[in-house]
């Protein structure tokens, strides 16, 4: 073994030392343990001041004799206190010893362990419909005491279920009211005529805004994605038609599509129709050609003359919205069948009159032009959202290319 353990006495001879363990090998005889705390003391705090027979000291016996311990097979009596009444818990000892044993009773039947799950489970279809049947006779179930009780009810909590006006006034300490005084009561209770007529004004008002916030949302948005579907179905038919060479140049019927007109800096391509109407093709989303008797103006084809052209600068597609922001030497192309005419932007005249016709004449006044020449002529509304005044672009034509050699330089770049 590696554990440690003490020595043997060398003296002894080998075989006759003590056994491991005994008290002579330690060097002295075992004598009786000594008590860590004083008895005599401990006795004294509690109980008061003992006589000497009351506890007996141990005396310490030699080594060689055996020590004589108490006997356990009586117990020792319990000290008293000094005045001779029992000890602290003698009494009710005593009551509890001579009760006579009565058995515990036994614990309430538990209930049944469901051995299939613990988890929630739907109730039985019959504990439903039972439950059911007995929630149904009960709301239907006839009222104590026939009409006579439920008419002293309804009298009692009112017509609606509700305190009468009797009931209320007596709650509150206050005489009953005859019904003349109630009819009174309700009268003065109703609104004056001048509280009817400003709800009536404040409602006019209310209608009125919603009306005219409805309009201007259908004016300055769905007019312009309606025009902008309508114009963009007309460009692609436009196309298509050329693309079978069903159209040929000429003159057209009011409404008729024929061209399109190209603005790069604006981003717009929008068709050109033959007429300035409002309904067949301003509002549509498309440019209308002054074609009219009095406000005929030269096709883009024409050796000389002025191409006159008008849109909406707001709503419906709104195309010639942002032509203010031109300038001298943006291009302008115009696209047909055949031929692709290029202009660039010359003048622009913010605001003049709607009466001013002037401004389409083969050489337009105003514009700069002395001589005659191939002229185009923007004219849209100004200020913006408003029809008050018109503004006038200008512009010259400084080439005229087929579609057989290609796209200009103004659409490629």
């Amino acid at each position: 073994m590696t554990a440690l353990r003490p020595e043997r006495d060398s003296a002894a001879p080998y075989g006759e030392d003590t056994v491991y363990g005994a008290a002579a090998a330690y060097g002295g005889a075992a004598g009786p343990e000594q008590e860590w705390y004083d008895p005599q003391g401990y006795a004294r705090d509690w109980y008061g001041e003992q006589t000497a027979s009351s506890y007996a000291e141990p005396q310490s016996s030699p080594s060689n004799e055996p020590s004589h311990e108490p006997s356990y097979d009586e117990p020792s009596p319990r000290p008293r206190l000094d005045h001779g009444e029992p000890s602290y818990g003698e009494a009710w000892q005593e009551e509890a010893y001579s009760q006579p044993y009565v058995p515990a009773s036994s614990p309430p039947p538990m209930p049944p362990i469901d051995e299939e799950t613990v988890a929630l489970r739907v109730p039985d279809s019959e504990s439903m419909r039972a439950a059911r049947s007995a929630t149904h006779a009960r709301s239907h179930a006839p009222d104590a005491g026939g009409r006579a009780a439920r008419r002293k009810a309804a009298k009692r909590h009112g017509r609606h279920g509700g305190p009468t006006h009797e009931q209320s006034a007596e709650e509150h300490g206050a005489t009953p009211r005859s019904r003349v005084e109630a009819r009174r009561a309700a009268r003065a209770q109703k609104p004056g005529m001048a509280v009817m007529a400003s709800r009536a004004i404040g409602e006019v008002f209310i209608t009125t805004g919603v009306l005219m916030l409805l309009f201007v949302t259908y004016q300055l948005w769905w007019t312009n994605i309606r025009a902008e579907a309508q114009a963009g179905s007309a460009a692609s038919s436009l196309q298509n038609d050329w693309a079978a060479g069903k159209r040929k140049p000429g003159a057209f019927e009011p409404g008729q599509g024929f061209a399109l007109l190209h603005i790069p800096k604006l981003d717009v391509v929008v068709p050109i129709a033959e007429g300035i109407d409002k309904k067949r093709v301003l509002d549509r989303g498309m440019v209308g050609h002054y074609a009219e008797d009095d406000l005929k103006t030269a096709m883009p084809d024409a050796k000389t003359g002025n191409f006159g052209l008008a849109g909406h600068r707001n709503t419906h597609g709104e195309p010639f919205r942002y032509i203010n922001r031109l300038q001298p030497g943006d291009p302008i192309v115009v696209e047909t069948q055949d031929q692709y005419f290029v202009y660039t932007m010359a003048s622009i005249l913010p605001v003049t009159a709607p009466s001013n016709t002037a401004v389409l004449d083969a050489i337009p006044k105003g514009s700069g032009f002395t001589t005659a020449g191939r002229y185009i002529t923007l004219t849209t509304c100004t200020p913006e959202f408003t029809s008050k005044y018109r503004m006038i672009v200008w512009g010259k034509m400084v080439e005229e290319r087929p579609r057989s050699k290609g796209k200009p330089d103004a659409l490629v770049s």
